[in-house]
């Protein structure tokens, strides 16, 4: 291990990027437990202080999908599915991508969600976290899981049971406290065998890195959106960038909210625990949208919005996001949330 760790810590001049294969080495001696912890450490900080390449990530991504279980579903399930990658290090503001994902399974489009506890550096609250608040049992093996996912069009993936690895390594990226390219490749581990992907990425020049990485991945239609905190939800107080990559080409587009009448100024508050978020949830797929919910509703319906138009549900984002409206007006999310809860809780985790 100490052959790559003194190629990319020579410092900012003598540091370089290993290639696909060195890394895969690299990544080899971790996942194998041949490196030690100091090792690791040493290895991730190095990288991050050089920031890796895309063949450096992608050599990670592989090697730890050689020790990732997928799950069992049909093809023609995997065919419609969409990955909801979000970052695992939690949230802090409003974790849209639930209620969105859940309007989109209630129009039979499904959506498959995953995470861990919350990771350094932001320890936010975890989708774990606000799932379990909505009565969601999110500790399900691969059987079970695909089984809800069959039948419930959603499912939640608590990655770490189906990569063990992942478990070894998060006692050293705590005790680092610091990103690491880990960070990005556990949200590309692709549990479901998805043909399309949707992540979000804080600024255009990581998405623009991160871009290359896809040629190497099995997606047929990835979107990368210039999201809050990172994740794959926008906001509604300012315009984002949106990167579609089909066919190995990377383009990209705006939306602007107030283009649909949805702007909306940031609340106030800094950080929504998982018991508000749970309730803002409830609240909105029962309808509710006045008060201290505006922002929160037209976030909702601009992201939902925003996904039937580039999932090809709608032909434009309006009247996607026309759509998810009437969903809120007749509380058809609110029903396929009591269906996913049923169906998680009726089906026993350790299968």
């Amino acid at each position: 291990m100490q052959q790559w760790i003194k190629e990319v810590a020579r410092g900012k001049r003598g540091s370089r990027d290993l290639t696909y294969a060195e890394t895969r080495k690299a990544a080899r001696l971790i996942i194998e437990g041949k490196a030690t912890d100091a090792q690791i450490a040493a290895y991730f900080v190095s990288q991050r202080l050089k920031t890796e390449s895309a063949d450096e990530l992608l050599a990670f991504i592989h090697t730890f999908q050689e020790r990732t279980e997928k799950l069992d579903l049909q093809e023609s399930v995997s065919e419609k599915l969409i990955d909801f990658a979000g970052p695992y290090t939690g949230r802090n503001s409003f974790a849209a991508t639930i209620p969105s994902s859940i309007l989109l399974a209630a129009n039979n489009m499904p959506s498959f969600l995953h995470g861990t506890d919350s990771l350094p550096p932001k320890y936010g609250v975890s989708l774990r976290e606000i799932l379990e608040e909505l009565g969601i049992e999110t500790d399900h093996g691969n059987e079970s899981l695909s089984r809800i996912v069959g039948s419930s069009k959603i499912g939640f993936a608590k990655t770490d049971r189906f990569c063990s690895p992942l478990v070894m390594l998060r006692s050293i990226r705590e005790e680092v406290g610091v990103r690491t390219l880990m960070n990005t490749v556990e949200k590309l581990l692709d549990l479901s065998s998805a043909h399309s992907l949707m992540m979000g990425a804080f600024h255009r020049t990581a998405i623009i890195k991160i871009a290359p990485v896809f040629k190497g991945l099995p997606f047929k239609r990835v979107y990368i959106v210039q999201g809050v905190e990172g994740s794959e939800d926008l906001p509604v107080y300012r315009n984002s960038f949106i990167y579609t990559i089909k066919d190995g080409i990377l383009d990209s587009f705006i939306v602007n909210p107030d283009d649909y009448g949805l702007f909306e100024e940031l609340p106030g508050k800094d950080k929504l625990t998982s018991e508000e978020q749970a309730g803002i949830i409830n609240a909105l797929l029962s309808g509710e949208r006045s008060g201290n919910l505006r922002y929160y509703y037209k976030q909702l319906l601009f992201n939902t919005g925003v996904r039937y138009y580039l999932f090809e549900a709608a032909p434009t984002i309006l009247e996607g996001i026309n759509i998810a409206k009437e969903q809120l007006q007749t509380q058809k999310g609110l029903q396929q949330l009591q269906r996913w809860k049923q169906n998680s809780k009726s089906i026993p985790t350790n299968s």
